[in-house]
Formats: structure tokens, sequence, C-alpha cells
């Protein structure tokens, strides 16, 4: 007995070390996020800073249709018996490198038109930026994934760190040249990205060991069969990301949509942690998966639910209990992006809750079930965006992204259940939720902030109470040796 408690603690320890070997990386890229999102809402205004956020919004858009869902094919196989690494890498990556050269191509040709539209105005260099960037994401993409799927969390994470050490030092430089202009953006995104994407090219040229030589019969069609049904999904989610952004911007200004937008990146800021759980989380699912049993998998997978979606919704409450000392950092013209967060802040904790509850799908290869989920949350959230944003302008769009994602998380846990059935406890979850909902929008009018955050601290005491066995399991997880 002794023996099987020895290895499940060692079996702990080393997933909690592994998540920290990604995390710690993620966690100073927060912190530097709380540094340059000041800068930029300082040095831009409103309007100059509506266009610039929606600068990653394109060239996400010409990426999803460029990367063909190679990406997640090279997830789902990475770990297949027999694969020849660097073989499966070539695969994946050369359609959407011919894809993406042909749409850079397109987007050139017309340029004049798309970045009057997009943002308001133009530039040969604007052009450039837009296209360099999506060249470059894609083998970003593949070259960090490569790292991810070797579990490589340290070099991730030191990464992850100089990218954003050089978005810091690139917004210092074009804001002393251009001053109030949104390219200051477009430049402090594209540069550290194009930088850090060679450096991981040059290291994955010259290294000849360490990938598993195989000889796997997988051809390019069959992959392209497997991913290409994740492009509706993955369109699907830019939409749900990006359709608030650009309803204010139709249906307001460039000046609504800076504000907004500066709610929207300290989402992003928070987003870090689903970005470091996705890295962390996919290729450990994906492993257990194919090598584990499942009468040891399942039970796992719901051990781990409660745990994070514990911590997720303590991130919710604190964020919006606090956010009035959250919002000072930007400036005076973004306060009003203090109205918008509580009701925002659901999409973080449902986006990372769904990467759990939704691998049953990607485990069974039924990308399909995404796409169902997808048109749903969608229809809702081009419903909400059109009757509440021309009245409650940025608020607005933060209640049509709540319930959106409330709809997808919902749907897509149902399919996913129906691939992959595990006994995941909402009950705790549901709870809480539906607490937080009404905090959200108590916390929306409420003027007396004293009042918002005493209500937020009895709220996260309640919190704990009901999650007290899960916050006992994770001080045993922490400090149990």
């Amino acid at each position: 007995m002794a023996i099987k408690n020895t290895g499940k603690t060692e079996k702990q320890s080393n997933i909690l070390s592994s998540f920290l070997e990604y995390f710690y990386g993620n966690f100073v890229v927060l912190l530097l996020g709380f540094i340059s999102l000041p800068m930029f809402t300082r040095i831009l205004s409103t309007e100059e800073y509506g266009r610039s956020s929606l600068f990653l919004s394109v060239v996400s858009i010409i990426y999803i249709f460029a990367i063909l869902g190679l990406d997640q094919s090279y997830i789902r196989y990475f770990y297949k018996e027999g694969v020849d690494e660097r073989k499966l890498f070539v695969q994946c990556l050369r359609p959407p490198l011919v894809l993406i050269i042909i749409l850079s191509g397109v987007y050139f040709i017309f340029s004049g038109f798309f970045n009057r539209l997009l943002f308001g105005k133009g530039g040969f260099d604007v052009t450039l930026l837009v296209i360099g960037y999506t060249i470059t994401s894609v083998f970003e993409r593949f070259l960090f994934l490569n790292i991810r799927m070797q579990q490589r969390g340290k070099l991730y994470s030191n990464l992850n760190i100089l990218s954003k050490v050089l978005n810091i030092i690139f917004i210092v430089l074009f804001a002393y040249i251009f001053g109030d202009d949104f390219r200051v953006g477009l430049y402090s995104q594209t540069l550290p990205l194009i930088v850090v994407t060679l450096m991981l090219l040059v290291a994955y040229a010259l290294k000849g060991k360490g990938y598993t030589a195989g000889t796997h019969d997988l051809t390019e069609r069959e992959l392209l069969r497997y991913g290409i049904p994740f492009v509706p999904m993955l369109l699907m989610e830019w939409l749900l990301s990006s359709m608030d952004k650009w309803s204010i911007r139709f249906l307001n200004d460039f000046s609504e949509t800076g504000v907004y937008s500066s709610a929207m990146q300290i989402m992003t800021i928070l987003m870090t942690f689903r970005i470091t759980y996705v890295a962390f989380w996919s290729p450990i699912a994906m492993k257990k998966y194919e090598q584990e049993d499942e009468s040891i998998v399942k039970p796992f997978f719901a051990d781990m639910f409660q745990k994070v979606q514990f911590l997720c919704l303590l991130a919710a409450f604190g964020l919006t209990a606090f956010r009035s000392v959250i919002v000072l950092i930007l400036g005076r013209d973004y306060r009003e992006a203090s109205r918008i967060i509580p009701f925002l802040s659901l999409m973080p904790v449902l986006s990372i809750l769904f990467e759990m509850t939704g691998q049953g799908i990607k485990f069974k290869k039924k990308p399909v079930y995404f796409n169902y989920a997808s048109a749903v949350a969608i229809c809702c959230n081009l419903a909400g965006n059109l009757l509440l944003v021309p009245r409650l302008k940025g608020v607005g769009a933060a209640i049509a992204t709540a319930v959106t994602y409330i709809v997808y998380f919902v749907i897509g846990t149902y399919y996913a259940n129906k691939c992959y059935p595990v006994r995941y406890n909402y009950t705790n979850f549901v709870i809480m939720l539906a607490l937080y909902i009404a905090y959200a929008a108590y916390a929306t009018v409420c003027a007396a902030e004293w009042v918002n955050i005493a209500a937020g601290c009895v709220l996260i005491a309640l919190l704990f109470v009901i999650n007290r066995k899960v916050v006992k399991a994770l001080l045993n997880e922490f400090f149990v040796k």
C-alpha cells in the first residue's frame, strides 16, 4: 500500500513540476503584460488603440484559413506509435506554408481596400506587417508545438519571456518614432514574433538528435482529413473572440473599440493562464489517453477539473472585486473599462475549462461536434451584439460574449461527453458560476467600489467553503512531500 501511495505522490509531483515549468514563464509574461498594457494605453489615444487592437484579429483570420487544421493533426498523431517526428513536422507545415503565401499575395494586391476597411488608414508598411506576421505565425505555430509535444516546459517559458521583453523594447522604440500612431502596436507585435521564430527555426534545423525516427505511413491526405474539419471550428472561435470588437467598430467608433479592447487586453493577459494550461494539458491528456488505462485516466481528468474550476472562479471573483485597482493602470481615458470587466471575465474561465471537458472530441476524432457548438454560439453572439452594442456599447458586447461562452461550453461539453464519458462533478461549479453571474451584473452597475469589494470577498469566502475538499487536496499537493 505504501508503494502505491508513493507512486501516486510521484505522479502528482511530476505533473505539478511539469505545469510549473510552463507556468513560471507565462507568469513572468503576465507581469510584463501589466507593464506593456499601460504603456500602450498611455501612449495611444483610445481611437489609435482601437485601430491597433484590430491587428491580431485581422492576421488571425488569414492564419486560420492557411493552417488547414494541421496543427491539430500534429498534436493528434505526435505520440502515435512509429511516427517519424521530423517527417510529421514537414508534412503538417508544407500545405499551410503554400497557402499562406497565396493568401498573403491576395492581401498585398488588394491592400489599399483591406487596410482602409479594417484600420481606417493604410500604408505600405502596414501591409508588410500584416503579411509578415501571418507568414511567420505559421512557422511559429509548429515550432512551438514541437516544443510543447516534447514537454520542454522551461524552453517554452524562456522563449515566451524573451518575446514579451522584445515587445516592451519595441513599444518604447516605435513610440519614440511614431508617437500616437496605431502602427506602434503593429511593429511591437510583429518584430518579436519574427525574432523568436527565426531563433527556433535555426535551432530546429541544427538539431540532429532528440527526435523520434520512425517509418510511419501517414500521408498528407490523411492529416488533412483529420485537420480540415477544425477550420470551421477555428473560424467560429475567431468570430467568438473578434465579433464583439468588430461590432463596436462598425456600430460605434474606434474610440469605443479602444476602451473595450483595453478591458479585453486585461483578459488577454489573464488568458496567459489558458495558454499555459493548454500548452501543459493537451500533450498530457493525449498521452494519457493513448498510453494508459481508462480506469486511471478518467478519474484523473475528473479530479483535475475540480481543481481547475476552483482556481478559475477564484481568479474571476478576485478580478471583479479589485477591478478598480487594475483599471487605474490604464489611464484616465480608459476608466470606463471597469464596467466591461465583470462579464468579460467569464471568457478565460470557460475557455480554460472547456480545454478539459472538450478533450473527448479530439480523442475520438469528431471535430464536427466543435462546429455544432460553435455555430450555435456564433448565432447567440451575433444576436447579442446586434441587440446590445448599439445601446450599451462595450458593456453590451461583454454581456454578449459571456452568454456566448456559456452556450459554447455547455453544448461542446455535452458532445464531448458523448464521445468520451467522464464523471465530472459539476455541482460546485454550477452553483458558484450562477453566483458569479449575479455578482457580475451587480458589479457592472455598482458605483460604490467598497461595496463591490466587500461583496466579492464574501463570495470568495463562500467559494472556499463550497470547495473545501478541493482546497485541502491542492494544499496537500503543494506542501505535503
